[in-house]
């Protein structure tokens, strides 16, 4: 396994973490992703670590707060081995405290995560979502206060635009406040926004990228193919309206891109596609989750190999789309790409 630094942090991480929204399997959208339970989540927790995989991320959001609480339980004595990421700010009930980051939401939900993970502190504690009702600073302050309390060692942001993550950033260095090193993003080979703004900016402010849904929220598993319908077990059929959108002739070109070099390289759809991801600028640490021991070992097949240059070039070109505007010209014309080059 690959070790990366997290950013310009000194924490080192292995190139590819553990996702475990499959873990707990309550509510509708996390249950359609997984009911691993703890018996079940040990013996993942074993093939990872036997792989080099130290990373293992969750969040309170995930099952109510089920997927942290099966995830202590697996990680219980071995703690020192491995490095826990967790996550809040997401709505975790219907009252005026149960959602965002002001202060109070911030100490009480690090509070209660350390709880139901069996630890006396999280590596990396992350705002899952920018919040607009909350002052930057009340919410540096706060991350401050826990990172100086011991509770926390690292913090990341989730989910930013590129204005949120800079404000933020800024306002960490006018105040002395922590910087946020990581930032945990969806980014796919059918889904490359995070590359029009927000990785240069993570170039620039040394903020590492933590990829999450990796596989396009489902569609590449190797299952999806055109003219074929969505398979019997896919996710997709209940979840398909919370995750990123993709329109299908887009979908079907990167789909056929994969398995063309699949095909050539003797490997998996869905190895193909982390590996391509684990070359790209920024990326730290990409976030693999898995419902089984097949599912995992396959996906743990993405490391130690790589693609050539003319099977990189072909699933960028299958996967490339028009930038938006006031991205588009230094993509499309010489004068603007001469003064601020795209890094992929």
């Amino acid at each position: 396994m690959d070790y990366r630094r997290l950013g310009a942090s000194g924490l080192q991480v292995p190139a590819l973490g553990f996702g475990a929204g499959t873990f707990g399997g309550r509510g509708e959208l996390f249950g359609a992703w997984g009911d691993t339970d703890v018996r079940a989540a040990r013996r993942l927790v074993d093939i990872c670590l036997d792989a080099g995989v130290t990373l293992f991320d969750t969040a309170d959001v995930y099952s109510d707060g089920a997927s942290e609480e099966v995830l202590g339980a697996a990680l219980r004595g071995r703690r020192d081995r491995v490095l826990i990421s967790t996550k809040t700010g997401l709505p975790t009930g219907d009252g005026p405290a149960d959602a965002g980051t002001s202060r109070s939401r911030l100490i009480a939900a690090c509070d209660a995560a350390l709880r139901r993970l069996g630890t006396d502190h999280i590596d990396l504690f992350q705002v899952h979502a920018f919040d607009a009702g909350t002052p930057v600073e009340e919410v540096l302050s706060a991350l401050d206060d826990l990172v100086r309390a011991g509770k926390v060692r690292y913090v990341g942001a989730s989910n930013f635009a590129g204005w949120e993550l800079m404000k933020s950033l800024a306002a960490a260095d006018a105040h002395g406040r922590p910087r946020y090193v990581a930032h945990q993003v969806y980014y796919s080979l059918v889904g490359r926004d995070y590359e029009w703004e927000l990785m240069p900016l993570g170039r620039d402010q040394g903020v590492g990228a933590l990829v999450w849904s990796p596989l396009g929220w489902g569609r590449l598993t190797g299952r999806i193919r055109r003219g074929a319908p969505l398979p019997e077990r896919s996710r997709l059929h209940r979840t398909a309206d919370a995750g990123p959108p993709v329109a299908d002739e887009d979908l079907y070109r990167v789909v056929d891109a994969l398995d063309e070099v699949a095909a050539e390289t003797g490997r998996a759809v869905p190895q193909v596609a982390l590996n391509w991801l684990l070359r790209r600028p920024t990326v730290a640490s990409v976030l693999i989750g898995a419902r089984d021991e097949d599912q995992l070992r396959q996906n743990l097949g993405a490391v130690g190999w790589e693609l050539t240059p003319d099977q990189v070039a072909r699933l960028d070109a299958a996967s490339t789309r028009t930038a938006p505007y006031p991205y588009f010209p230094y993509r499309r014309q010489e004068g603007f790409a001469r003064l601020n080059p795209p890094l992929v």
